[in-house]
């Protein structure tokens, strides 16, 4: 082999370098992100304000985001919760685009097929996890453009959870967010799906969780529309 033949391969097999090496203190930093999260995430916040409710501090080590979706700044609201690096699966469209693309290598995004069903990034979300990392994952796989509280969740989320034992933190995007109006955060529990752990499980078994998964964040949208519905009717009262 010629040594422009392994200088080609060595640069093939460090761009697909996936996973991030712990520093000193044990955490999994990416550079890249954290610029990105300093100049970003102010702006951001100026144009489409964001508040949270629940825990908005996340825990180093492993875990897998799973968030509902509205736009292609929902990550946004998971990368606000760490300075630990976070693999985003997202569709392959995302890491083809020429500058978005450039932008989503460089913070490791995890390339996937749009139905969920794409062996590749399975095992790249397991070999980030295995390495005490963290994933965010869209379930529902597409934006919600149906004016429905949550579409349908495709399988994956669940099945990564399960297999790779690793806690999942449910972030509920309450609303869609728009222009210069504060949107809702929801962070729930971490929730461990120990009942399906070391078992032979099948799709119904996958689907079931998945379908736990998605009442649970169902849950957490309603009762915060309670909340805000009680809130409001405590301020009708204090002004009569």
């Amino acid at each position: 082999m010629s040594e422009t033949q392994k200088a080609k391969e060595k640069k093939t097999k460090k761009s697909k370098q996936i996973t991030v090496k712990a520093n000193k203190k044990g955490r999994h930093i990416m550079k890249f992100m954290n610029f990105l999260r300093v100049i970003f995430i102010p702006f951001y916040y100026l144009v489409k304000p964001f508040r949270y409710y629940g825990n908005r501090k996340v825990k180093d080590g492993a875990c897998i985001y799973v968030l509902n979706h509205y736009t292609i700044f929902d990550v946004v609201y998971a990368v606000s919760t760490t300075w630990e690096g976070i693999h985003i699966i997202a569709k392959r469209e995302v890491t083809d685009a020429p500058v978005l693309g450039a932008l989503a290598r460089g913070v490791k995004v995890i390339s996937a097929n749009r139905d969920g069903n794409d062996v590749r990034a399975l095992l790249d979300a397991f070999k980030c996890l295995k390495n005490n990392e963290k994933i965010a994952i869209f379930p529902e796989g597409t934006r919600n453009k149906e004016g429905v509280d949550m579409l349908p969740f495709k399988h994956g989320a669940s099945a990564m959870a399960i297999r790779s034992k690793t806690p999942i933190i449910p972030i509920v995007i309450y609303d869609k967010p728009r222009l210069f109006r504060c949107a809702h955060i929801l962070i729930g529990d971490p929730v461990e799906l120990t009942q399906y752990y070391d078992r032979k499980l099948t799709e119904e078994d996958f689907k079931q969780a998945d379908d736990y998964l998605r009442n649970l964040m169902l849950n957490m949208k309603a009762e915060h529309k309670v909340y805000l519905e009680n809130k409001k009717k405590k301020r009708k009262a204090s002004k009569n």
